[in-house]
């Protein structure tokens, strides 16, 4: 068969596909920090343990890849996928002889399974692809994914946001030119809002249709100080907090994920011990005390994207989660002055951002107008910001930073907004 032919085969495929959702408005997935799947090759000369392949014959799964998380192995994982900063060239890059992609631009199933070969425990989207599939989308067509390199903040971004760019409007244009929904989780809403800024507003009112935000931590969290401190677990029984902590300080997002001076007020204490409190105003002290020279250049790297907070210029469903302790503060007691372990002092969030951080998208709203959508937790109606478009808060009780992907409430809620044009 000629490629013409094959080409006219393929555009009348998508449009039998695009007929049968039509009316819905197309979705792009886009995925918080670990959302999306990673893939390394590797040619390296020196390795940190015997036990470590200094090559590989072609790419393979990083990320998520739980062989690779385990006790030793993971020393290799670690140091494969760390970055390196360079303080001249104010980016990162990958260790020598690691090369690092992102795989299946375009497509959702990258972002529906973190493990390619769909192990539950690497589930992500999908519990939500297969809600929309059963009101009538169609993978591929009327639901796209965006993965990116979470590791860096939008600053390194750039090549992202002009490729989603223009995945909104294929998106658009396959979809009987149906404008697009954004559909996001955790850093992606982020991503989303700095992308959506980036635009024109007649861009916006032409392919956008709006933002459905999951859990996103518009104003940082915590939980990212905390992991500068001393890691994060990612949630498993068997790994060391000190030993993924090698790695995540490594990444420019983090740096960007830190409390925003916007929502955090000059005399707050996130650091406390007995020689000197930190507020966010001495960030850059804290990182020095801590030896972590980098994480401060990271953060000054990634200002310009914390501090413009206007809203996005569309419609925005904000649904986040609440009534869960969430770390607020770190407090080093007992003569320990950040080398020890703190007590992590809780406040109200999801489990992993604070509600001040999740509610934020609440400030773009100027007046209220009941609108057409109810639900637990909310008011029932929307709030306009000052250029007119609707924003609806919808605060859940309980809902975990995760889970709230698989949260009964929330697909109801996603799958009666996206039956209405």
């Amino acid at each position: 068969m000629s490629s013409i032919k094959i080409c006219f085969a393929i555009l009348f495929i998508y449009g039998i596909l695009a007929q049968n959702s039509l009316g819905l408005s197309p979705v792009i997935l886009i995925p918080g920090d670990g959302g999306s799947q990673l893939e390394a090759k590797l040619n390296k000369t020196s390795v940190v343990h015997y036990i470590c392949a200094k090559t590989s014959a072609d790419y393979f799964n990083i990320w998520l890849n739980l062989e690779l998380l385990v006790p030793f192995v993971i020393d290799c994982w670690v140091d494969n996928l760390k970055l390196e900063y360079d303080n001249v060239t104010r980016t990162t890059r990958n260790p020598a002889g690691v090369d690092v992609r992102v795989p299946g631009w375009g497509t959702p199933e990258p972002v529906e399974w973190l493990d390619p070969s769909h192990e539950k425990s690497g589930v992500y989207f999908n519990t939500i692809a297969d809600a929309l599939v059963k009101i009538g989308y169609v993978r591929n067509v009327s639901i796209r994914g965006a993965p990116y390199d979470f590791r860096r903040a939008p600053n390194e971004n750039a090549e992202f946001f002009v490729k989603l760019k223009t995945l909104v409007e294929d998106t658009y244009n396959i979809n009987n030119k149906t404008s697009v929904t954004l559909l996001v989780h955790s850093m992606g809403g982020s991503m989303a809002l700095h992308f959506l800024q980036l635009q024109t507003q007649a861009w916006k009112d032409q392919y956008i249709r709006r933002l459905l935000s999951l859990s996103t931590p518009w104003a940082g969290a915590v939980k990212a100080l905390k992991t500068f401190a001393i890691g994060d677990d990612l949630g498993s029984r068997v790994l060391r907090e000190s030993v993924l902590r090698a790695q995540q300080i490594t990444c420019p997002s983090l740096a960007w994920l830190l409390p925003s001076p916007l929502f955090w007020k000059p005399q707050e204490v996130l650091v406390q011990t007995d020689k000197y409190n930190y507020t966010i105003n001495d960030l850059q002290k804290l990182f020095t005390d801590m030896n972590l020279p980098n994480a401060w250049e990271m953060r000054k790297d990634t200002d310009q994207f914390r501090t413009d907070f206007s809203a996005p210029g569309v419609e925005v469903h904000c649904v986040y989660g609440y009534n869960i302790s969430t770390v607020d503060r770190l407090v080093y007691s007992g003569g320990t002055w950040l080398d020890g372990y703190p007590v992590l002092s809780p406040g109200d969030g999801d489990g992993t951002v604070n509600v001040r951080s999740l509610s934020a998208c609440e400030h773009w709203a100027k007046r209220r107008q009941y609108g057409r959508y109810g639900g637990e937790g909310g008011d029932g109606g929307f709030r306009r910001t000052l250029n007119g478009k609707p924003v609806k808060s919808l605060p859940l009780p309980n809902a975990e930073h995760l889970t709230i992907l698989h949260d009964p409430r929330v697909l109801d809620y996603i799958t009666t907004v996206m039956q209405h044009p």
